[in-house]
């Protein structure tokens, strides 16, 4: 497929700026079928079946966002894609001339040393420091926000773009399909006898990053870290078992799931690195039903719920979601996905 066949116009009011008050109160697009049915996330209790099994992202996002400057005085702004080990960074930076492999960044007041440069990523690493990039994070970041929200991040972002799994830092990204949990609704889904597993998958800033190029078979898909848990395993094994769902929280867990999957349908127990590009055609191992948010077009993650649910479903479901005014991407609306491939 071409990378026009994933281009919708979506009118910018659409793009939602703020969470509403109560995470769970978003609207539910659910794809039954051939029909659409309009929900919200706080019914999602009836819309699966007591012995499915949630399976959450449980990574925190970190403040990646940093400033500096070069040795010239030149200003620069440091976006960290990911932790690579506990000096060492992959990160895009913005500048007004590209700094050289071996030059020293000033970067909140620490050096910053540039190791290696591939196409927008640099390599950093941490100088004449015993903390480690997580910690530094931590003490000097801003929180990164996604390109589309207009908004310096507050306090009130500082809470509600982590999610209420979050436990494991390092994504710099919110998996955004799990913002729409709060505690009403885990209350509801435990009386259901809906059950939960996590993975840890570290969402980079290369989700915000747009294909460039038409033909698909061409796009290298960004590198992000994952862990599969042995007791994700065995409750993915029981599930199956008992005839229940998996119900993947969010694109992220179905990339996890997927990449770890062996040939009985099961995920293997690993800690990797995933480049697991999913388009129309894929055919899915592990994961039955995804709730998500909505995407960005000629985005990715539109290519694999496209490839989850149908093109063409996909595509009317996103038309019929403008029609109805919902509310997209990271504080938007969601929808309930069924696997047809």
């Amino acid at each position: 497929m071409q990378l026009s066949d994933f281009n919708y116009h979506l009118p910018p009011e659409l793009i939602a700026q703020r969470p509403l008050a109560e995470r769970s109160q978003a609207r539910l697009l659910v794809l039954a079928d051939a029909s659409l049915e309009d929900r919200q996330v706080s019914s999602l209790p009836d819309l699966l079946s007591p012995g499915d099994l949630l399976v959450v992202n449980d990574t925190r996002v970190v403040p990646a966002r940093l400033f500096g400057q070069r040795p010239s005085g030149g200003k620069i702004q440091v976006m960290v894609e990911r932790v690579l080990d506990a000096q060492r960074f992959l990160a895009q930076l913005a500048f007004s001339r590209a700094p050289k492999v071996g030059e020293v960044l000033t970067v909140e007041g620490a050096p910053v040393r540039v190791l290696a440069h591939d196409g927008a990523f640099f390599e950093l690493t941490l100088e004449h420091t015993d903390e480690t990039v997580l910690a530094f994070l931590e003490r000097c970041g801003k929180l990164p926000l996604p390109p589309y929200i207009r908004h310096a991040p507050d306090a009130d972002d500082a809470v509600r773009y982590q999610t209420v799994f979050a436990s494991v830092p390092g994504a710099v990204a919110a998996p955004t399909a799990s913002l729409h949990f709060d505690a009403a609704l885990l209350k509801a889904l435990d009386v259901r006898g809906v059950r939960r597993a996590t993975v840890t998958l570290h969402v980079g800033a290369g989700t915000f990053q747009p294909v460039r190029v038409t033909d698909l078979r061409e796009h290298r898909m960004h590198a992000e870290s994952y862990e599969i848990p042995q007791s994700t395993r065995d409750a993915i094994d029981q599930t199956r078992r008992a005839g229940g769902k998996v119900v993947a929280v969010g694109t992220t867990v179905c990339r996890a799931l997927e990449s770890a999957a062996d040939e009985d349908g099961l995920p293997r127990i690993e800690q990797r690195d995933t480049h697991l590009f999913i388009t129309p055609g894929y055919r899915f191992r592990v994961v039955d039903r995804m709730l998500t948010n909505f995407h960005l077009p000629e985005s990715t993650l539109l290519m694999l719920v496209s490839a989850f649910a149908g093109h063409t479903r996909i595509r009317s479901a996103y038309a019929h979601a403008i029609a109805q005014r919902y509310r997209f991407f990271s504080y938007g609306d969601a929808m309930l996905l069924s696997r047809t491939a």
